[in-house]
């Protein structure tokens, strides 16, 4: 039995923030149905595909999930997919989305029939404004702080707004069916990708460093804000970042990089105590010059072990296709990844749920649907519809299996 085991999850989504929420209440033992029209939506074709155009990113961010294929653009489609949302039962009339519907799809019409449905709805901004990760990224300040001093606007590649959103529906979904079973009561809790940002802009200091501060962060390229951390570029041309943040990150980094009279020079000469994380920070550059005559010396195969012995805290650069090629945590040797056979790309490496809870075993990691694979099967078995009925939707291209 698995964490959710008998939840049943209704999705209909796109693009990340939604589907790894989705996914991730799979993973964790519901039965997410995700809805898609006849030949897939806007994720079936996204890149990256393989040589044959199968999306990976699909098979990425369904997996685990059934699949129903169905035209909820159609009213006969629409009736449909509202009795699947609202379907008895006390542990379904739960519906995730980003897609969301308008008459018999939206909140009020389908809370009518079903009083304690639960709906999470993601909206690009608080007023209902279009944004994707990128938009929001680049209008609350990250791209203006991000790279070297006097370089353009450097936008991330990792979709961290979206990534934050999909656990943040996920709580959301689950803190609400918590007040269903305690007090009976459903209802409509929406989540704007802009406003995650907003917030985590908030948690950070960043907005009162703004506010009380009167101060806009610059750039410092790779430094670690407010302490000690940098890269560095080894006789071999490795490159590694180097992490000196807490106290004994920072003594141990001074320890092996024999730096301990030059580090000393440091505080002489600018009057402030190494020890205090903050000083650190105001004296990144005379470090790092202290530092890198030590790092030019030596090749990165040396310097790693040398650090792993003294329990620093760092990390090579790697590209992604070095990361997964020596990377053992990428791989089937961590309990999280299992070689999976994806129908329509092959066999490689998967994860499953990052948390493992002790009260039950891991599960497995899953393949992600063929799109329509589940349609007859949810059809049949949560509305009742026979195999006539279900043969009538599939030659009128309502339904596809």
């Amino acid at each position: 039995m698995a964490l959710l085991s008998g939840m049943r999850v209704i999705e209909s989504s796109a693009f990340v923030a939604l589907p790894l929420a989705g996914m991730t209440l799979a993973q964790m033992g519901a039965d997410v149905i995700r809805v898609d029209r006849p030949g897939g939506g806007l994720d079936a074709a996204r890149w990256p595909v393989t040589a044959t155009g199968a999306s990976l990113f699909w098979a990425g961010l369904n997996k685990g999930k059934r699949s129903l294929c169905l035209d909820i653009l159609s009213p006969e489609g629409a009736e449909i997919m509202a009795a699947l949302v609202t379907a008895p039962g006390p542990d379904a009339g739960l519906f995730i989305t980003n897609l969301r519907g308008r008459g018999v799809l939206d909140y009020p019409a389908l809370s009518a029939t079903r009083p304690d449905l639960i709906m999470v709805s993601l909206i690009g901004t608080r007023r209902g404004e279009p944004a994707v990760d990128y938009t929001v990224n680049a209008a609350i300040g990250f791209p203006m702080a991000t790279g070297p001093a006097g370089t353009d606007p450097v936008g991330h590649v990792l979709p961290a707004w979206d990534c934050i959103s999909g656990g943040v529906v996920v709580s959301t979904l689950l803190a609400a069916e918590r007040y269903r079973l305690r007090h009976g009561i459903g209802q409509l809790a929406e989540v704007s990708l802009k406003d995650v940002a907003a917030a985590m802009l908030g948690h950070l200091g960043i907005v009162a460093e703004v506010a009380v501060n009167g101060v806009d962060r610059a750039r410092v390229g790779n430094a670690l804000y407010g302490a000690y951390g940098q890269d560095f570029t080894c006789r071999c041309g490795g490159r590694l970042m180097v992490i000196g943040l807490t106290a004994r990150q920072w003594q141990g980094l001074v320890r092996v990089t024999e730096t301990g009279d030059a580090m000393a020079a440091v505080a002489a000469r600018t009057g402030l105590d190494l020890a205090d994380e903050g000083n650190r920070w105001a004296a990144r550059d005379r470090i790092t010059d202290a530092l890198r005559p030590w790092f030019a010396m030596r090749d990165l195969a040396t310097v790693g072990p040398l650090f792993d012995k003294a329990g620093l805290t760092w990390a090579p650069f790697r590209s992604f296709a070095e990361a997964v090629r020596h990377d053992p945590d990428l791989s089937a040797d961590n309990p999280m990844f299992q070689i999976v056979d994806q129908p329509g790309i092959g066999a490689y490496p998967v994860p499953g749920l990052p948390a493992h809870f002790t009260a039950l075993p891991r599960e497995p990691a899953r393949a992600a649907p063929r799109l329509g694979q589940h349609s007859e099967e949810i059809l049949g078995d949560l509305l009742g519809l026979d195999g006539h009925q279900i043969g009538r939707l599939v030659d009128r291209g309502l339904v596809a299996v």
